[in-house]
């Protein structure tokens, strides 16, 4: 079973194989795991099946990057967004940013000038080039990009940007439409030139520890005609929809499923974000990625990992609907060993050992559909008062005109114009 065959048939809500695996490990933890046993030229994806491909189109305004400061801890740049942004030298932590371009609405209007579509938005070589090879290996290929909340964090401060959501929710509605608009442009683009895609990724946190960053009424007003557009626009295409959303969304969740949802991702345990929870109560409108509690990945103890898995998939995996994830990403603090080990018991607990009987049924349920009809026996015609006369029957019935006859019915006929009006 390739991998697009087994995450189609888990987002489906059917038995596959197993459970498909994903996961995001640190650019430092990759290169901590480098040092412990993971071949140099390899990464994590290769090394460990990953089975998601991810492409997309750059929908920034495109300013220059530039490094401004940089030393032995840190490093600060410029970003596409028009932002300064500051890092860690490892990479290891999310990066603060630092200036926001955005403060006023003329602000937005010099922004909003510089996204437009454009043809050189997307990798046409390499990037072209991978997606092929990825899709004929059976790799499961999505548009990946974001246009919502998230996003606009990097045009606007924090802060700045919920308080203009409750106070001015048009405009933020407008800032997210029309990167919306152009994430579907752009992915319009490449589809029609090439790039194939099962489904489509989405990266947009709306929630902290304690619950949402802003209240599902708020959503309505600034996300949801934005998301319906993008969502109706993969399903007319026949794919699939999965969003990442860190923190508690809970709330959110009803609403999403009436937009078509197909797949929440990451589902973070610390957020209070229960997997056995979710999939008892909407399991069977909206399929899983991801709950599996990173901080037990790291802990000496190998037991606390192996239950925390087995428990979880126990219920999770139950019809389909589930694919492997850790709650968020894989930290550095998790060590080579440790990984490896978390993968054998996503292999181990993840098995399906009755797939083979349920897809023996459905071909069988797909072959008694392809039968045959046999064609029922022609009743024969009654002949009783009312029975219809055949062609013959109302021939002999017919008087045989003579010729004069004839002449006669002729020239009436051509006392009538072509809309039967007499000249």
């Amino acid at each position: 079973m390739t991998s697009r065959e087994r995450i189609l048939r888990a987002l489906n809500h059917q038995i596959p194989d197993r459970v498909p695996i994903h996961d995001s490990p640190w650019g430092a933890t990759v290169r901590r795991w480098h040092k412990e046993g993971l071949p140099e030229d390899m990464g994590a994806a290769e090394y460990f099946g990953y089975e998601f491909s991810f492409f997309g189109a750059d929908t920034t305004p495109r300013f220059p990057t530039r490094v401004i400061e940089k030393n032995d801890e840190y490093i600060i740049t410029t970003t596409p967004q028009g932002g300064k942004r500051k890092n860690f030298r490892d990479y290891s932590t999310t990066p603060e940013i630092i200036d926001w371009p955005i403060k006023t609405k003329d602000d937005w209007k010099e922004i909003k000038k510089l996204l437009k579509p454009d043809w050189t938005r997307v990798d046409w070589a390499s990037g072209l080039a991978r997606n092929k090879a990825d899709y004929e290996e059976g790799k499961f290929c999505v548009f990946s990009g974001g246009y919502g909340y998230d996003i606009l964090q990097s045009y606007m401060k924090s802060e700045q940007l919920l308080i203009t959501m409750v106070e001015d929710p048009d405009w933020v509605k407008e800032m997210i439409m029309t990167l919306a608009e152009l994430t579907l442009v752009m992915a319009d683009l490449m589809i029609r030139n090439g790039f194939k895609f099962d489904g489509a990724f989405f990266f947009n946190d709306m929630g902290y520890r304690n619950g949402l960053l802003f209240s599902p009424d708020t959503y309505m007003k600034t996300h949801y005609q934005a998301d319906k557009i993008v969502f109706d626009y993969f399903h007319s295409k026949g794919m699939k929809v999965l969003l990442h959303s860190c923190g508690n969304v809970k709330e959110l969740i009803p609403i999403l499923i009436e937009l078509g949802l197909d797949c929440l991702q990451p589902l973070e345990v610390k957020a209070g974000m229960d997997l056995i929870e979710l999939k008892e109560k909407y399991g069977d409108k909206l399929a899983f990625m991801g709950g599996i509690d990173v901080r037990l990945m790291a802990d000496p103890d190998p037991t606390k990992i192996e239950e925390e898995i087995k428990r979880k998939f126990e219920i999770a995996k139950k019809n389909g609907g589930y694919i492997y994830h850790s709650d968020h990403s894989v930290p550095k603090n998790v060590s080579f060993q440790q990984y490896v080990y978390v993968i054998e018991l996503v292999k181990k607990y993840g098995l399906y050992p009755e797939y083979e009987e349920v897809v023996k049924q459905e071909r069988e349920k797909i072959e008694v559909k392809e039968e045959p009809k046999q064609e029922k026996p022609q009743k024969e015609r009654k002949k009783g008062l009312f029975a219809k006369k055949t062609k013959e029957a109302k021939k002999e019935e017919k008087p045989i005109e003579t010729k004069e006859e004839k002449v006669e019915v002729k020239k009436e006929k051509k006392k009538f114009s072509l809309f039967g009006k007499k000249k």
